[in-house]
């Protein structure tokens, strides 16, 4: 990485001036430089303004998502921000992932953007707020670590217009000016802490949950965009499950990380990145349900658990897990638990269809679950009495499935009425994902199970009438999934 810019010195005797420090900041710029170099870079750029430039692909959608939103809190102002930069160490920074709230309302993901509903007349008035283009006469998009010339182009605020269809304007203006507006406003927060302290004294806490819970309950359901981006990011999840099967060899060499890197690959070749941290859990570190630390042994004879999803370049993710034999066959006992999970799984998708409760393809699952801990005498029955105690969640552990969108766990903020005990409806996406876990301490079970983890992920859209697989292109049934793998090894 090179470092930011240092001017150059002559080897000369010392002056009086170069007693002052070499290099001083002052508003992010670097100060130091020759006047004669300072001018130099003023001039001689190339217009690169691009015109003509047509809408994104939702602009539409997030049109009517913004009306939508207007239309909830009728004669106050909202703002919406995108986020900042956050440190990683000392001078480098994370990635930026603009907030979910602001892209699911623009279609915009650059950092210290600001949405901004201002109330007129019935309803709202947008304006997106942005930083412009770095300016060429003091020097900020060559002296500034932020700067054009160091971390890239940025949209003018005239091209951030034609792509969002908004009205945009610079950001470094709205703190001052959110200082002074007056009426009621609602902020989203925990994503930009200067537009927060310009709202301390207008907001509360109650009001701008309100706004979260909002945001996050219109995304229940999908609009055809939506659904669009979820099966292209399952489409490019298969793609990425196909690539790790064929490398389990170099795997076995190495570790779970090349499995990681593996998936990583495709995800940053077809998409914008992981949707979340890739579990590549192989033998007993499947019965840890988020091991991402990914640094264990795949050995021949285990399974492995690949749970992995591709985040496409607009942030809607898939979300998918195989439980895979690393040497393409499953073992007796492996099959008989992987067999158990599928027709749990195969229960729980039957359930979900329009008008069913959300509860009902979990409550499907477990009762596949508690049947077999039952049969196998792991758990004492009759079914009901481990239903009803729970008995079966030291095996089974977590929920059967969530929402799905642009969060891995979509949704999360939406009232436990409209979400958990809601109903299903055509257009909501969720996951259905049961699984049984034999940890490997575990001395209530056979030593043969454990170390044995199992779960088998899929990504279902309700429909009109009952719901489709958007992750049907991947093998489920353990004689198709064993087929597929020897396919692919070739």
């Amino acid at each position: 990485m090179a470092d930011e810019l240092e001017p150059e010195t002559p080897e000369t005797e010392a002056t009086e001036a170069e007693e002052e420090p070499i290099k001083q900041r002052k508003n992010g710029l670097y100060l130091g430089v020759s006047d004669e170099l300072a001018e130099n870079m003023k001039s001689g750029w190339a217009d690169t303004e691009l015109r003509d430039l047509r809408p994104i692909a939702q602009a539409a959608e997030t049109a009517a998502r913004r009306a939508a939103l207007s239309a909830r809190f009728p004669g106050e102002r909202i703002v919406v921000p995108a986020g900042n930069l956050k440190t990683r160490s000392n001078d480098t920074e994370y990635p930026f992932r603009a907030s979910v709230e602001y892209a699911y309302l623009t279609g915009n993901q650059a950092e210290d953007g600001v949405l901004v509903l201002e109330p007129r007349g019935e309803g709202h008035e947008a304006t997106i707020h942005l930083l412009p283009r770095s300016n060429r006469e003091d020097g900020e998009f060559w002296l500034s670590g932020q700067g054009e010339l160091w971390v890239g182009r940025r949209h003018s605020l005239a091209e951030a217009e034609q792509l969002y269809g908004i009205p945009a304007s610079d950001v470094r203006e709205l703190a001052a000016r959110l200082k002074e507006a007056t009426g009621p406003v609602r902020v989203v927060r925990g994503y930009d802490a200067g537009i927060e302290a310009a709202l301390t004294d207008k907001v509360t806490a109650e009001r701008d949950e309100e706004l979260r819970v909002f945001l996050s309950e219109a995304r229940l359901v999908k609009d055809d965009f939506e659904i669009g981006e979820l099966q292209k990011a399952v489409d490019s999840t298969v793609r990425g499950f196909e690539d790790v099967v064929k490398v389990l060899d170099k795997a076995e060499a190495t570790s779970e990380r090349y499995i990681e890197g593996t998936f990583f690959l495709r995800a940053r070749v077809e998409g914008n990145d992981v949707g979340y941290g890739s579990i590549c859990a192989a033998g007993p570190h499947a019965c840890t349900l988020h091991w991402v630390r990914n640094d264990g042994p795949v050995r021949s004879g285990d399974l492995l658990l690949l749970d992995a999803g591709v985040e496409t370049h607009t942030y809607y993710t898939a979300d998918v897990t195989r439980t895979l034999p690393v040497n393409g066959t499953y073992s007796e006992i492996q099959k008989k638990i992987y067999d158990a999970v599928y027709d749990a799984q195969e229960a729980g998708i039957a359930a979900v269809k329009p008008g069913a409760k959300y509860r009902d393809f979990h409550d499907a699952a477990q009762r596949v679950l508690a049947e077999r801990l039952v049969e196998w005498g792991l758990a004492e029955g009759p079914v009901e009495r481990v239903l009803e105690l729970g008995l079966q969640r030291r095996w089974t552990l977590h929920g059967t499935g969530h929402m799905l969108g642009m969060d891995v766990h979509d949704c999360a903020a939406a009232r436990v009425e409209s979400y958990v005990d809601g109903t299903l409806e055509p257009g909501m996406v969720l996951t259905v994902e049961p699984g049984l876990y034999f940890q490997a301490d575990d001395l209530t079970v056979p030593a043969e199970y454990r170390g044995i983890g199992v779960r088998i992920e899929d990504d279902i859209l309700v429909t009109e009438d009952g719901n489709r697989n958007l992750s049907a292109g991947l093998p489920r049934r353990s004689d198709e999934v064993e087929s597929w793998m020897a396919a692919l090894k070739g």
